[in-house]
C-alpha cells in the first residue's frame, strides 16, 4: 500500500476542487495513483475542476517569435517570478526564442546550438551562476506552412513577445495574407483561453477517448441509467468532450457561439481562398510543474531553535 501524504492530498484537491477527505479516500482505493484518483473522483462526482489538471503555475516566461510563414515558441524556467523580469534573463529567453526559431525547435538540437561561441546549454549555465538560480530550457516548438501564415499571440505579457501563455496558429490558403495574419490572431488568443489539447477528432488516441468514455459510463450507471441508454448517451457526450478538448471542434470565445471549423469556413470569402488550420502550438508557463512550497514559519523557527 503506497504511503498517502499530506502533498499529495493537497495536490489532488487543488487539481479537483474536492474535499480533502474525498482526495484521501480516492488516494486509499487508487494506491496513490494521481491519475486514477482523479477519474475516481469523477466517476463518483466529487471532481469540481478536472480541467483544473496540468495547470500547475511555475516561474520564469514564455517566448514567441514569428517570420511570415514559421513560428516558434519555447518555455524557459526560473526558481522566482523575479528573475522572469530581469533584463539580462529576458535577453536571453528571447536569444533561446531566436535560435529555436533558426533551427528545427528540436529542444535538443536547440541546447546544443551554438550562441556566443558555446552551446546554448553552456551559456545557460553560466547565466545561472551569475543571477543564482536554478533554470532551465524546458521546451520549444516550431510550425511551418508551405503558402498561408503562423501568427502568434502572447497572453499575459511582461514584455513584448514575452509572458506566461504563447500561442502559435499555423494557417494554409493562398488568399490574402494580411487578412490570413488577423484571423490568426485571434484564433491564437481563443486557444490561449480555450485550452485546446488536440487539432481535430482524429488526433485524440485511443487511450485518451477509453478513458473519457469509462467516466462517462460510471457517471450514468450512478445516475440510475441501463445499460441500453447510457451507450446512446455516449454518442452525445462524447461529441460535447470533443468540443471541449479540440481546437476545430471549440465554440469561439469571441462570438460564443460559431465553431473554428465554421469561423474558417466563414472566412475564405473574405481572404479570397480556402483556409486550413494545419497546426497550433500552446504553451503555458510552468504547466505540469508542481511547485516546491516552502513553510517560511517552520524554517525560521528551526533557525531559532538552533
Amino acid at each position: 500500500m503506497a504511503e498517502i501524504t499530506a502533498s499529495m492530498v493537497k495536490q489532488l484537491r487543488e487539481t479537483t476542487g474536492a474535499g480533502m477527505m474525498d482526495a484521501k479516500a480516492a488516494l486509499v482505493e487508487n494506491n496513490g495513483d494521481m491519475e486514477s484518483s482523479i477519474d475516481w473522483l469523477r466517476k463518483k462526482g466529487l471532481s469540481k475542476a478536472a480541467k483544473k489538471s496540468s495547470r500547475t503555475a511555475a516561474e520564469g516566461l514564455v517566448a514567441i517569435t514569428t517570420n511570415g510563414k514559421t513560428g516558434t515558441v519555447v518555455e524557459v524556467n526560473s526558481e522566482t517570478d523575479f528573475v522572469a523580469r530581469n533584463e539580462e534573463f529576458q535577453g536571453f529567453v528571447r536569444s533561446v526564442a531566436d535560435m529555436a526559431a533558426a533551427g528545427e525547435g528540436n529542444l535538443e538540437k536547440l541546447l546544443s546550438s551554438t550562441m556566443n561561441a558555446k552551446p546554448v546549454s553552456e551559456n545557460l549555465t553560466d547565466l545561472i551562476a551569475k543571477i543564482g538560480e536554478n533554470m532551465t530550457i524546458r521546451r520549444a516548438q516550431k510550425l511551418s506552412v508551405n503558402d498561408g501564415v503562423v501568427t502568434g499571440y502572447m497572453h499575459n505579457a511582461v514584455a513584448p513577445n514575452l509572458g506566461k501563455i504563447g500561442v502559435l496558429i499555423a494557417l494554409e490558403s493562398t488568399g490574402d495574407k494580411e487578412k490570413l495574419e488577423a484571423l490568426g490572431k485571434q484564433i491564437a488568443m481563443h486557444a490561449a483561453a480555450a485550452f485546446p489539447k488536440f487539432l481535430k477528432k482524429e488526433d485524440v488516441d485511443a487511450s485518451t477517448m477509453e478513458r473519457e468514455k469509462d467516466v462517462l459510463r460510471e457517471q450514468a450507471k450512478a445516475e440510475g441509467k441501463p445499460a441500453d441508454i447510457i451507450e446512446k448517451m455516449l454518442e452525445g457526450r462524447m461529441r460535447k468532450f470533443y468540443e471541449e478538448i479540440c481546437l476545430l471542434e471549440q465554440v469561439f470565445v469571441m462570438d460564443g457561439e460559431t465553431k473554428i471549423a465554421k469561423l474558417l469556413e466563414n472566412a475564405a470569402k473574405d481572404v479570397g481562398a480556402p483556409v486550413a488550420l494545419t497546426a497550433y502550438a500552446r504553451i503555458q508557463l510552468g504547466e505540469g510543474i508542481e511547485k516546491e512550497e516552502t513553510d517560511f514559519a517552520a524554517e525560521v523557527a528551526k533557525v531559532a531553535n538552533g
